[in-house]
């Protein structure tokens, strides 16, 4: 691509969609018309591709959250200079594009998990298919109204989608008991660095079969034409839909049927054009089922098989040989279970299907510990361990505990089938887009290799005493800091210091991830300073970014609590020049990308033994910042690659978790820690406003008879590694611990994460 012939067909392409010339056109006619000439120039490898017969992995998730494409694709192709000057020399600002907003197809690190692992596999030259729902709007768009979470559709079509084509051709039908709807597919190419293989993301998007019935309009029945559209569009509406009544959970199991029965009718019509032997259908996909929410797929693929003349015995044995299954909890309301009466009214087939696997578990085990149905209740975790090949957790210690705990029992008699496949990041987008200062002063130290070798990092090693290494560092991470205090002023319309400690949590809302402990602390440091201790304190900004699912109250009440917290502290004239909160509004993969490279500690502050990895962490490390953090998920295994004395560790271990639950009175921990209880106090004493909606006194009740994640436990041991991290910020000591991380971050390249699972589960 020369930039000639790239401003040649860009011109074009503006011309011709939207009788524009380059100089009088907007940003959605740029970014659309950029979009559409990048992907001509990898269209012809992204069909050779697509019709190979090589075997492929099919990773089905109910979330993708990939964010921008444009500047991600770019990269890959070795492009993004290029196409830099070519724009920059028609007077467009390349930057102009950070404006389009992200996709939110995805809720938080499952569904970052999986783009990652898609451009991984594209980047190592191995054939992973994605699959999964196209919501016509993301998660949601967040805005905070008097402190609290206010929801707003993510209208993210709204500036188009030129990187994804619609493919009507293969659309296939999904049959419900009450209704059918049609799956229209479309194709994402996923673009491998340097172009090493070009994959797909395939997305269904439900729409009515017949379009328009005219007859009806003409008998003046338009309401139920748009009823009937109506009730086919909404499966694929919105990604999550509260959940709290019965009919949000039968649109949630809409959602996972509607994804796995295209899906597997889509792959057994292609199949069936190579050939009719159906045992040797793992010889050409095999799935990977990313959490439970896919898991329908195993008897979808049964009942389709059966359709096509197998017996139920032989389809079983196909699914064993074709499913694996990823788990990313411990936490039961994740284990997602279903009512077995809600399948039959949706889905009788299936529920059929599901019996007589309960039949085959019963005549196989005999044994009560083994299910899967149980009191009318179908459970989706135990259903994937039956049938998959392999089980994996996403980090050592949380394998441990599926093996030891979660599923003990299953371990016992299928120990073969539980393997580990740590979690890993694409360091692609995560170093090399995100912080391009950094990753061209790591090249000039140690080649050019690392983006497709993230363990050559390690040869860093030799310069974290280098003075002329770590004062370019310093100048970079302050770059960065300049960068998101610009970015957030623009979008939050706050004013930071750059030269304060940023010390950041941004995470998806759950009381286990202790969002609430961070807060404490927070409060705690406040009224210290007003007090006229910690005097030697350094300026620190704290900020959060996270969105709670719109049904959590507990979440929601923790993100008012933030918001209040930072209303105090940021208009007292006194402290806020010292410290600052801000919690950012709609955080998303867009927005991560300049908070990880500017971060100064990460706030990985989970109850341990809760987390199954964690990805943030591993994002952070990577860009060379320490992790202020439990010994859980992956921060084990980051302790253990750059030091746990390179890291700020607290609290309990997962081992002494077990043993203070015991026996464990929060209320007295409080009562104990008159510090402690002065703050918490603040939650019902006047000193924030709740909008007499009692939000605040849930959360005072809850730390007094219901702390269930052990906040008041780890709060003094808290509270004394953040001071102690800040004591040392800015110091040699410090800068060290910054450099011994991002040396180390080699592990959790999401490429070795896929050659693990090319290794250990798929064999292609």
């Amino acid at each position: 691509m020369t930039s000639n012939s790239l401003i040649k067909e860009f011109k074009q392409s503006l011309n011709y969609d939207y009788g524009v010339e380059i100089e009088n056109a907007n940003l959605k006619e740029l970014y659309n018309s950029l979009g559409k000439v990048l992907m001509g120039y990898v269209n012809k490898d992204w069909q050779k591709s697509i019709h190979s017969t090589s075997k492929r992995v099919g990773y089905l998730s109910a979330e993708f959250l990939i964010g921008r494409l444009l500047y991600a694709n770019m990269l890959n192709m070795g492009v993004i200079e290029d196409v830099k000057k070519a724009l920059e020399s028609k007077g467009i600002d390349f930057n102009s594009f950070e404006d389009v907003e992200d996709a939110a197809l995805g809720n938080g690190g499952l569904g970052r998990l999986a783009a990652c692992f898609l451009e991984s596999a594209a980047s190592i030259g191995k054939k992973v298919d994605g699959y999964g729902l196209r919501y016509r709007f993301g998660l949601f768009k967040q805005s905070f109204v008097d402190g609290f979470q206010n929801e707003e559709a993510d209208d993210w079509l709204k500036w188009g989608d030129p990187f994804s084509f619609r493919k009507e051709d293969e659309s296939v039908i999904v049959n419900f008991a009450d209704y059918s709807v049609r799956a229209v597919p479309y194709d994402t190419a996923v673009i491998g660095y340097n172009l090493k293989t070009i994959n797909t993301l395939r997305l269904w998007q439900s729409e009515a079969i017949n379009k328009f019935d005219f007859k009806a309009f003409d008998n003046m029945q338009g309401l139920k034409i748009a009823e009937n559209d109506y009730k086919a569009e909404e499966i694929t509406a919105v990604l999550y839909p509260n959940d709290n009544t019965y009919e949000g959970k039968k649109l949630r199991l809409r959602q996972q049927y509607f994804m796995v029965s295209a899906t597997i009718q889509d792959v057994v019509n292609k199949y069936k054009k190579i050939s009719n032997d159906f045992t040797k259908l793992n010889e050409y996909i095999i799935f990977q089922l990313n959490d439970t929410h896919p898991v329908l797929a195993i008897p979808e693929l049964i009942r389709v098989l059966t359709t096509e003349g197998l017996s139920f015995e032989d389809a079983l044995a196909i699914a064993k040989k074709t499913f694996n299954f990823t788990n990313h909890t411990i936490m039961g309301e994740a284990l997602e279970r279903w009512p077995l009466g809600m399948i039959y009214e949706l889905i009788p087939a299936i529920g059929e299907i599901l019996k007589m696997l309960e039949n085959d578990i019963r005549h196989n085990l005999n044994d009560h510990r083994f299910f899967i149905v149980r009191d009318d209740v179908a459970y989706m975790a135990n259903l994937a361990i039956y049938v998959a090949g392999k089980v994996n957790g996403v980090a050592r210690i949380h394998t441990e505990i599926l093996k030891n705990d979660t599923f003990k029992d299953w371990y016992e008699i299928y120990p073969e089938k539980f393997v580990n496949v740590t979690n890993g990041i694409t360091p692609r987008r995560w170093l090399l887009l995100n912080n391009p200062k950094m990753a061209k002063e790591i090249t000039k130290l140690i080649g050019d290799k690392w983006p497709t070798n993230l363990d050559s990092l390690v040869n860093l090693e030799s310069y974290i005493n280098n003075k002329e290494f770590v004062e370019a560092f310093k100048n970079i991470k302050h770059e960065n800091k300049l960068i998101l205090a610009d970015y957030i002023k623009k979008h939050e319309g706050i004013e930071i210091d750059a030269d304060s400690i940023f010390d950041i949590q941004i995470k998806r809302l759950h009381e286990y991830k202790r969002q609430l402990l961070n807060a404490l602390s927070i409060l705690y440091i406040y009224f210290e300073l007003k007090e006229g201790n910690l005097k030697d304190l350094p300026k620190v900004t704290f900020i959060f970014g996270a969105k709670s699912a719109p049904g959590y109250y507990m979440a929601k009440a923790i993100i008012k609590f933030i918001n209040e917290i930072a209303n105090l502290i940021n208009n007292d004239q006194e402290i806020s020049s010292r410290i600052k909160v801000v919690f950012v509004q709609n955080y998303n993969v867009s927005y991560a990308e300049k908070l990880v490279c500017a971060c100064d500690f990460s706030e990985q502050i989970s109850m341990a033994g809760m987390e199954a990895s964690g990805t943030g962490n591993m994002k952070f490390m990577l860009n060379g910042t320490p992790t202020l953090g439990t010994l859980d998920g992956a921060n084990v295994e980051i302790c253990e690659e750059a030091g746990k004395e390179n890291n700020y560790i607290f609290g309990a271990t997962v081992e002494e978790v077990k043993e203070v639950k015991n026996n464990y009175n929060s209320g007295a921990i409080i009562n104990g820690n008159l510090k402690l209880k002065r703050v918490v106090e603040t939650l019902v004493d006047g000193t924030f406003n709740d909008n007499n909606t009692g939000v605040l006194k849930s959360i005072y009740d809850t730390l007094y008879h219901n702390d269930t994640y052990l906040v008041a436990y780890d709060f003094a041991s808290y509270i004394e590694t953040k001071l102690k991290a800040f004591k040392e910020y800015g110091s040699n000591e410090y800068f060290y611990k910054c450099l011994k991380n991002m040396a180390n971050a080699g592990k959790f390249s999401s490429d070795r994460s896929i050659r693990d699972y090319v290794e250990e589960i798929w064999h292609i």
